[in-house]
């Protein structure tokens, strides 16, 4: 079917919905959008569905999501009785029409007799992992598009473990989604049919208060400066009343929030970019640091799985860390902690992702404590943490992603902004008891494992054309062409899609005992790396480089000939001539 036929089909259905109908109406001209509008659907990638709000198969609408929940109720009862039985937790945070799809899923699963418990205000992804396991759910939903702008919302699965799902699930939930031919047919429900059949339970405080018990228990020992002073902002999201509980039950009374991003805004009207990844987003978190001399900004994502740091140094000015740095802070300080209260399991695991920093692995190893990596993506860290569960072979310590994700307690099974908010005060609180700051921790790291450093580019690639384009870049690096002609010398390609790492000299294979992915991964003669990665939620290409050096002005010039050599190859595959 072209995108033409599907495009008319929208035109003629009589009962779509108003605004919609409005949009395609004001756009039935704009061949370009519309083309990028119904050329495809929108598709539902490792955990679920993202996109831009708007009309048409590939944008998130009204219709896209009942498909999608119509797609998890198949798949539900797919499983069984038992399944069908045990429910589904829906929750959703402050974008665009988030409220409305979180019922609108919550409508599709009872018109189909499975039962929804739904939030009864805007929650964090954390705490819809955490309800899913405290409520033994079969599965759950989040509508949050994460960091992404305004203008995007998305559509997150979880599994029962509490994880999002698992890409055996994940492609069973496509399958039976793309069954669905006429997604204007998705049956609804009333909402006072439902809450009187009891196929409807709102959630209130009380599973958060549960939540905040177990967050208790995270806290550190030893000496902590409860002096700190922390700015907060939830960045017009989810955050903010569990951040600020949660650092309240630290002891932390030194806080100041940025009372503008405080109030939930789907338009983030604020902040350019909503991401704690980004300088920027911190702006109006660095007024009031300086205004109050704050030891500590703190800022967390849209529905809160995501945080970011910065730190007052002495000059008085603001220094951001990358997720890199603030995971190998917070690594150091709980593997401490555990070894100074005696704490530490002989069998203790650390994960990662391949695209996070090695000071991670050294800081582990100081602490004779195994790292283990895993796929770019939260997901296949938490799929780690049920498999030592039930296996007992290792007993999970911390997991961390470069892109500011992190999980310490295996209460919540997906990276949470607010442990890690809890805890990098605490660990600031503790290098302020003497007389430090996070950065004299960081430099202590570096001059006693080396000075690794990383970075990230991303080509944003939008459309039809800017997808294939993207498929020719990855495939070009893959290609024996780039082997030959790349000006600087390469040891290894591990090709996570042909499932192998290869030695460039001797041509020698060995599998990568992890899922299949379209992921690459090159390994220099001197160990700098660099690693290729199409996003799964955003029109993008990512590249991520890692060195380490004996000194930082060493490392600075390693990670600028890498880069430079990877981008000019780049720059000539993606150009417009």
């Amino acid at each position: 079917m072209t995108w033409q036929v599907e495009a008319e089909k929208w035109r003629k259905f009589e009962k779509l919905e108003a605004t919609l109908k409005q949009q395609l109406t004001i756009e039935e001209n704009n061949e370009e959008l519309l083309e990028d509008c119904f050329y495809k659907n929108l598709s539902f990638g490792t955990a679920g569905l993202r996109g831009e709000l708007g009309f048409g198969t590939n944008r998130m609408n009204l219709y896209t999501v009942r498909k999608a929940a119509l797609g998890l109720v198949l798949y539900i009862k797919s499983c069984g009785t038992a399944a069908e039985n045990r429910g589904v937790v829906i929750a959703y945070d402050s974008r665009h029409q988030s409220t409305e799809f979180a019922l609108e899923v919550a409508k599709v699963l009872g018109f189909n007799g499975i039962r929804s418990y739904l939030f009864d205000e805007l929650q964090s992804t954390p705490l819809l992992s955490f309800a899913v396991r405290e409520l033994n759910t079969f599965s759950g939903v989040v509508i949050t598009a994460s960091h992404n702008p305004a203008e995007y919302n998305g559509l997150k699965v979880y599994g029962e473990d509490g994880g999002q799902v698992t890409l055996e699930a994940a492609n069973a939930i496509t399958a039976h989604t793309e069954s669905i031919d006429d997604l204007f047919s998705v049956g609804v429900a009333e909402v006072a049919y439902l809450l009187e059949e009891g196929l409807l339970t709102y959630l209130d405080h009380e599973m958060s208060d549960r939540y905040l018990l177990h967050l208790d228990g995270l806290l550190l020992g030893g000496q902590l400066d409860k002096s700190l002073s922390i700015v907060y902002s939830p960045l017009h999201g989810a955050g903010g009343k569990l951040v600020c509980k949660g650092l309240e039950i630290a002891g932390f009374s030194n806080v100041t929030i940025v009372s503008e991003q405080a109030i939930p805004d789907p338009n983030f009207t604020s902040v350019n970019y909503p991401n704690p990844e980004e300088p920027q987003a911190f702006e109006m978190a660095l007024i009031y640091g300086h205004k109050v001399k704050a030891d500590l900004l703190i800022a967390t994502d849209p529905d809160a799985d995501r945080m970011g740091v910065a730190v007052r140094d002495l000059e008085g000015e603001y220094v951001f860390l990358t997720g890199n740095q603030i995971g190998a802070i917070l690594l150091n300080t709980l593997l401490e902690d555990k070894l100074d209260r005696d704490t530490m399991p002989e069998n203790g695991v650390v994960l990662k992702t391949i695209v996070t920093s090695e000071l991670g692995r050294a800081i582990a190893q100081k602490y004779d404590v195994k790292t283990m990596d895993v796929l770019t993506g939260f997901k296949f860290i938490s799929e780690k943490v049920l498999e030592f569960e039930e296996t007992a072979e290792y007993t999970f310590l911390f997991g961390y992603e470069e892109s500011f994700g992190y999980l310490i307690g295996d209460f919540v099974r997906d990276k949470d902004a607010v442990q890690a908010s809890v805890l990098i005060a605490e660990v600031a609180a503790r290098y302020k008891a003497n007389g430090q700051t996070l950065l004299d921790g960081l430099q202590a790291l570096y001059e006693e494992h080396g000075f690794y450093q990383e970075s990230l580019e991303s080509i944003t690639l939008r459309g039809k054309n800017g997808m294939a384009k993207i498929d020719d870049t990855v495939n070009y690096f893959r290609s024996a062409s780039f082997v030959r002609e790349f000006t600087q010398p390469l040891s290894t390609i591990e090709d996570y899609a042909a499932g192998h790492a290869v030695s460039v000299e001797t041509g020698d294979q060995r599998p990568l005992d992890l899922p299949i992915a379209n992921v690459l991964k090159f390994i220099l003669t001197d160990g700098t790396w660099f690693a290729i990665r199409p996003s799964g939620t955003e029109p993008k290409i990512k590249f991520y480089f890692g060195v380490k050096g004996g000194t930082k002005n060493e490392s600075d010039a390693l990670l600028l000939g890498l880069k430079g050599a990877v981008m000019m190859v780049v720059q000539t595959l993606t150009s417009n001539s």
